[in-house]
């Protein structure tokens, strides 16, 4: 794997950070109105970047940012991800004029008390300021800290690219960060974890629907497009993808949201409703399939080493990052260990029962007992039976629908529990499910 783009990159960043480690560097205001917050909270400022460097702040250094009654200590990147999950910055993406304020996986406006966000049905959006907040937000920007972050930002300074060639280590499948997932309690085939099977923008589309199909997988959860942007993508009526069962979620980067937890809970209750072979992606199988999946496992009973290995494989495919690097630990602590942290409400996933606490997390979402109980059965290995606890609701065709797919199968459960006409069955009852 091609790792030359990644060292020239530090190389750089270390010689500008040198020749100008002692420049000058001056205070900078600019201002945020309502109508320069981006779909996902981040705040864009009047503040050109060209200005901003000139200005002799520099990739790394530590910014002190205060705005209203609030004083932030933030780092200086280049990309949302050199920060960790959950973690501000103040951004100067190459592809921006204006200095941007976010959180990686967050909402800035929403959390600093700027603004709050009003989603409209049909999909658009607009801010307005909170109670006791008159725009526009005006900000100062100055030097907290020369370089201060920058061993982390070169940390985050991970680079891959879009050419199979530059991969040739990798299987097809592993290219397109595609694979079964393994932990404990899942079922062998059961679930599977990729990179977009149609969204060509990374190169790996076509290798991930081919392994899907040869996975036999017929029921996906789509985390990144609506149904029109999948439908929209070069070469989808051909793709097997268009063939089979899935949900077009669209959900945000921000876990903690409201909008983001409620599409989720419609991904989790479409898996237990639908029996087959899932598979779940986002665009490039990392971020929102990552912490998804990550879910999916902990609720199947998977530990927490299972959970972060399975999650690193991910930056391997991606990057070349193998457990023993010291880039490994530092990269699952600051992502998926934080992330589920957060969703658990835990300080430690090591010595939290994951499978309760993904359990209680997704019946905080909505889902029933019995949702519950059909997504565990659906990603379970199939055994000759299982036994039900009758609650109350419970029918033998709501059952046989439930374990077989269709109501048409209840006499089967009758049969094998020694139920006859008029198949009445009591609350608390044990019945034997077998086989279909």
């Amino acid at each position: 794997m091609k790792r030359a783009a990644s060292t020239l990159l530090t190389l750089a960043l270390i010689c500008a950070l040198c020749a100008t480690a002692f420049a000058a560097v001056t205070e900078i205001t600019g201002e945020a109105t309502e109508k320069t917050i981006l779909k996902y909270g981040n705040v864009t400022l009047s503040v050109k970047i060209s200005e901003f460097f000139a200005a002799g702040y520099e990739y790394g250094d530590v910014v002190a940012v205060s705005f209203l009654d609030t004083s932030l200590d933030l780092p200086l990147c280049s990309n949302y991800s050199d920060v960790d999950s959950g973690t501000a910055g103040v951004f100067a993406r190459s592809e921006d004029e204006y200095l941007v304020l976010a959180i990686n996986m967050g909402d800035f406006a929403s959390t600093y008390g700027i603004a709050n966000k009003t989603a409209y049905p049909d999909k658009s959006f607009s801010w307005s300021y909170c109670e006791g907040v008159d725009g526009p937000v005006k900000f100062t920007l100055s030097l907290k800290e020369k370089g201060g972050y920058y061993d982390d930002y070169l940390l985050h300074k991970l680079v891959y690219t879009d050419a199979r060639e530059d991969y040739p280590g990798l299987t097809d499948s592993e290219y397109a960060n595609f694979r079964a997932v393994t932990t404990s309690g899942m079922g062998k085939n059961k679930l599977y974890r990729t990179s977009s099977p149609v969204n060509p923008e990374h190169n790996r589309n076509k290798y991930a629907d081919s392994a899907l199909r040869e996975a036999g997988v017929t029921v996906v959860m789509n985390l990144a497009d609506t149904r029109e942007k999948a439908e929209s993508f070069e070469g989808y009526d051909k793709s097997y993808y268009s063939t089979i069962n899935y949900i077009p979620l669209n959900t945000g980067m921000d876990f903690t949201a409201g909008d983001f937890k409620m599409k989720l809970a419609e991904g989790l209750r479409f898996f237990a409703s639908n029996p087959g072979v899932y598979a779940v992606h986002c665009a490039e199988g990392k971020d929102r399939g990552g912490f998804v999946t990550a879910l999916l496992e902990c609720f199947m009973g998977a530990s927490a080493d299972e959970v972060v290995e399975d999650y690193m494989v991910t930056y391997y495919n991606y990057y070349g990052v193998e457990k023993g690097d010291e880039r490994y630990e530092r990269i699952a602590a600051g992502n998926i260990v934080k992330s589920l942290e957060r969703a658990f409400g835990v300080e430690d996933i090591y010595s939290a029962d994951l499978a309760r606490e993904a359990e209680e997390y997704f019946a905080e979402l909505g889902l029933t007992d019995s949702e519950l109980d059909s997504l565990r059965a659906n990603l379970s290995d199939e055994p000759e039976t299982v036994t039900y606890i009758v609650r109350p609701g419970d029918c033998l065709w709501n059952l046989s629908r439930k374990y077989y797919g269709s109501g048409v199968y209840f006499g089967k459960i009758a049969e094998a529990n020694g139920i006859s006409s008029p198949y009445v069955i009591e609350i608390g009852q044990r019945l034997v499910i077998p086989a279909k």
